[in-house]
């Protein structure tokens, strides 16, 4: 067991502190870099960061093959994924999924057209963003990305991670009268 001591005496037990963090629903996506050698990964750490200017986040960790393809190639796409998307989410979250554009090749996906990242079809929302800034984030890096094209289908069932779990959201539409 690797326990951190912190600044102020507190331990955190590293699985302790996983579960804590599995209590906070999160989306799911799967983000993308284009090029010679296109890649995929599945991530739940993506966030907006702010409206003026529009900038997105999403952490990868050091050693993540996708760390080192985004930080070199300057641009990539967010899929917010759609609840039915679930095989896709798993699908490139193993890494045991062939790499290179090989591993696009069992999705449905068109190239973005302001970065040429994968867009995965099906997918709520799509954003495509150029580098803005990255972060130091202890384990992982802090890619911030201002969009430059964004896209939003129809349909509000998001997939969702939490507890450990993937799950569908589906907002219940209720009437408020006053």
């Amino acid at each position: 067991m690797n326990v951190q001591p912190q600044p102020n005496g507190t331990v955190f037990d590293p699985a302790a502190l996983r579960r804590a963090f599995a209590a906070f629903a999160t989306g799911v996506t799967v983000v993308t870099v284009g090029g010679v050698t296109p890649h995929g990964m599945t991530a739940n750490s993506f966030t907006t960061v702010s409206l003026d200017p529009p900038l997105v986040l999403v952490c990868v960790k050091r050693d993540a093959i996708m760390h080192d393809a985004l930080a070199a190639a300057g641009a990539f796409a967010v899929s917010v994924l759609a609840s039915d998307q679930e095989p896709v989410a798993r699908y490139f979250a193993d890494r045991r999924r062939p790499l290179g554009r090989q591993q696009f090749d069992i999705v449905d996906w068109r190239a973005g057209e302001c970065t040429g990242a994968p867009l995965i079809g099906g997918a709520l929302a799509h954003f495509e963003c150029e580098m803005w800034r990255a972060y130091d984030g202890g384990d992982h890096t802090i890619f911030l990305g201002r969009p430059v094209r964004l896209y939003r289908q129809a349909g509000d069932d998001a997939l969702v991670f939490v507890g450990g779990e993937f799950r569908n959201v589906t907002r219940a539409r209720t009437e408020v009268t006053t």
